[in-house]
């Protein structure tokens, strides 16, 4: 971990495709970036823990990271696992605070770093950057408000199956796919335990869900979509 080094062109290309980057012009993008340094993390590398000084907010090119809180008893729960292109922190630039929750890599995962006082002191020079960060803010809540509802209105079959018909390349009746992590994360990314991830797939097993491995077939989407 912590071994910084320079972008290159496919890490470039997900952190343009960030929502906190849209509709900046290459000025802005280009100063945005000027704060940001690339950091690569080893499995199970702990960026950070819930109430560390907040110094950086990040941006994921390449791998996965959860992010976790603790309860009083040393437990953990996690709250999202982030994706490339994913970004994670920025509510911290306007408030001089700590992370309110950890973050850990889970595989070899590539960051883009962003120093927050860097980005505060970019802000006051170019405002239409803080534009940009505010609508990915609020993408941010919509996701956590679905997600909350999905986890109070569905069970896990369901929610097992909403993920499956939303990544899923369809062929007519049947589709396909591999997931990108092992089952263990999509686990964690549904909000579920291994355990009931693992029921889960046997009851949508009689919906004609075949998993093996990463590798995921399903032989009715409709019947798929009733559940």
């Amino acid at each position: 971990m912590n071994r910084t080094l320079t972008f290159n062109g496919h890490e470039a290309a997900v952190l343009a495709k960030a929502d906190f980057m849209a509709g900046l012009d290459y000025d802005e993008a280009e100063g945005l970036r000027a704060c940001a340094t690339i950091l690569l993390c080893d499995p199970h590398d702990i960026l950070f823990e819930e109430g560390d000084k907040a110094a950086y907010f990040y941006c994921v090119l390449g791998g996965y990271v959860r992010l976790y809180r603790h309860n009083g008893d040393g437990r953990q729960a996690d709250i999202r696992i982030c994706e490339p292109g994913d970004s994670f922190a920025e509510c911290l630039i306007h408030t001089d605070e700590t992370y309110r929750y950890g973050a850990q890599a889970m595989d070899h995962a590539v960051l883009a770093r962003f120093h927050i006082p860097k980005v505060r002191q970019l802000l006051e020079e170019q405002p239409r950057i803080g534009k940009a960060i505010m609508r990915s803010l609020s993408l941010h809540l919509i996701s956590t408000m679905e997600c909350l509802a999905s986890d109070r209105m569905q069970t896990a079959p369901q929610r097992v199956a909403h993920y499956l018909l939303t990544h899923c390349v369809e062929d007519g009746a049947t589709a396909s796919l591999r997931l990108p992590f092992p089952k263990n994360l999509l686990a964690r990314k549904l909000g579920l335990a291994p355990e009931a991830l693992s029921r889960a797939f046997s009851t949508l097993k009689r919906k004609g869900v075949t998993v093996r491995g990463r590798a995921i077939a399903i032989t009715d989407v409709n019947l798929l979509r009733q559940v």
